[in-house]
């Protein structure tokens, strides 16, 4: 806002006075001052903005490291799909129901590693899975080192209890109960190396299982 000053006396005077009020003399002269207003306070971001915004954030974030881990890696190719879908399949067949839908719909499969598991490295493995961005990463021993598409769908049950959230003990501990609905018998598989790894592996970090017989070291679950 804008006032006035009179030239003669010094009094502050309105835009729309002609002379000044104190001592009559014209205005037309007189100073132009700027009259201070005062300062607005910022005002403060509610809860529910700031949350809004940490939340957007938080999801930008974890799409373009998601999107970096896929520019990163490779895509399987057909014959490799194909197999995978065999396997899929026989895991949907034995009523596996939830995890058949995840491993069929929310997962993007890699032939590759991208950066973030080539950083992290991992052991000797069939599979890796990064939860909670849904990728699996495919290596060439599921392909290869498998008898059939029993096995490979033997590592992809596994691999469907990482992608809900359980941990490498959980996951090994619930194949394990389930390999004889599977069709993934010691009978069948017993000198296979997925069957021998897995079980070594299971015994490690489940020992639970595996407390029953004379030795009290053999498997519980037939």
């Amino acid at each position: 806002m804008t006032r006035r000053k009179c030239t003669q006396c010094g009094l502050v005077n309105t835009t729309a006075d002609e002379s000044c009020r104190r001592c009559k003399t014209p205005l037309s002269d007189a100073v132009v001052a700027e009259t201070a207003t005062p300062e607005e306070k910022p005002r403060r971001r509610s809860f529910a903005q700031r949350a809004i915004w940490v939340v957007g954030t938080t999801l930008a974030l974890l799409f373009g490291w998601y999107l970096s881990m896929l520019l990163t890696s490779q895509e399987l190719d057909y014959e490799r799909r194909q197999s995978l879908t065999h396997a899929i399949a026989i895991i949907r067949d034995k009523g596996f129901t939830k995890q058949a839908f995840v491993l069929s719909h929310l997962v993007n499969y890699r032939d590759t590693d991208s950066w973030w598991n080539r950083y992290v490295g991992h052991h000797d493995a069939y599979a890796a899975t990064n939860f909670p961005f849904e990728i699996v990463t495919l290596y060439p021993e599921f392909f290869q080192d498998t008898t059939d598409d029993t096995e490979r769908a033997a590592i992809l049950l596994h691999e469907s209890y990482h992608l809900l959230g359980l941990g490498e003990a959980a996951a090994l501990e619930a194949v394990w109960r389930d390999k004889q609905r599977l069709g993934w018998t010691a009978d069948r598989y017993g000198s296979t190396a997925v069957w021998i790894n897995t079980r070594d592996t299971t015994m490690t970090l489940a020992p639970q299982l595996f407390r029953c017989g004379q030795d009290e070291r053999s498997d519980c679950l037939p």
